[in-house]
């Protein structure tokens, strides 16, 4: 026997009262009465399941402009740290926010505040920093040591001397300088690596190791730079005011 939707219609009420529950239309909006007669509005379960992750900037780009689903909302694109960056849509009329895409950067574990052995550090800092004149400097220190040479270093506190080999037999003092600008990569890699200050220390047993000394201000700038990337990228989705970059 074929149900008309009248009929079909009247048994999902039913089957609502049976269980104590009856939905109800306010404002345009749908609310059911449950078992105990509050009433509970009915939010529709279409909102993304699962976040998109990625891992670099021009992913992240090249997804959020093929979103042509999206195309009638409005994107925020939110810089969380140097390292992370998220995609929302605006809240919807049930004050709720998909999250539709996330990207982490893939960076190095670079060994900071602690003392490694001058092979280590010498390929940590090849490795895993951008080159710079004081990154170069380090690495001619390091590279040249002998452990007797570290034993002889004058120290003030603040800065140290050694002396290093300079030639087949010649030794000449070199004065580390203190504190350094690196550039780490820590970030990342289609913006440029931000530098920032460090304390380089030596001690016994041909050990040395590199020290923060900005106070964590290297975030901010990699964040704007991750920012002023990401405007210029979307400079037309920004335009049309279908994109907004925050950080």
């Amino acid at each position: 026997m074929d149900m008309t939707t009248e009929t079909i219609e009247k048994i999902q009420e039913l089957s609502l009262q049976a269980a104590g529950e009856k939905i109800q239309i306010v404002d345009g909006q749908n609310y059911y009465i449950d078992s105990v007669g509050d009433l509970c509005l009915m939010k529709p379960e279409n909102l993304a399941n699962k976040a998109i992750s990625l891992s670099t900037l021009t992913g992240l780009v090249d997804l959020v402009k093929n979103m042509k689903e999206r195309d009638d909302q409005k994107l925020f694109v939110r810089v969380e740290s140097p390292t992370t960056v998220n995609v929302f849509t605006a809240l919807d009329s049930y004050g709720r926010r998909e999250w539709l895409a996330e990207s982490n950067a893939t960076t190095p574990n670079i060994q900071f505040s602690y003392f490694i052995d001058a092979e280590k550090l010498n390929i940590m800092l090849q490795s895993q920093f951008v080159q710079s004149e004081d990154r170069d400097i380090i690495l001619k220190v390091i590279g040249n040591l002998k452990e007797e040479n570290v034993r002889k270093a004058s120290d003030d506190g603040v800065s140290q001397s050694v002396t290093v080999q300079s030639g087949v037999a010649n030794v000449s003092e070199v004065k580390v300088p203190n504190p350094v600008e690196l550039s780490p990569y820590r970030t990342f890699l289609e913006i440029e690596q931000p530098s920032s200050k460090f304390i380089f220390r030596m001690r016994k047993g041909m050990q040395g190791a590199i020290f923060g000394a900005d106070g964590g201000a290297w975030k901010i700038d990699a964040m704007n730079l991750i920012k002023e990337y990401l405007e210029n990228e979307f400079s037309n989705e920004i335009k049309a005011g279908h994109v907004v970059v925050v950080a």
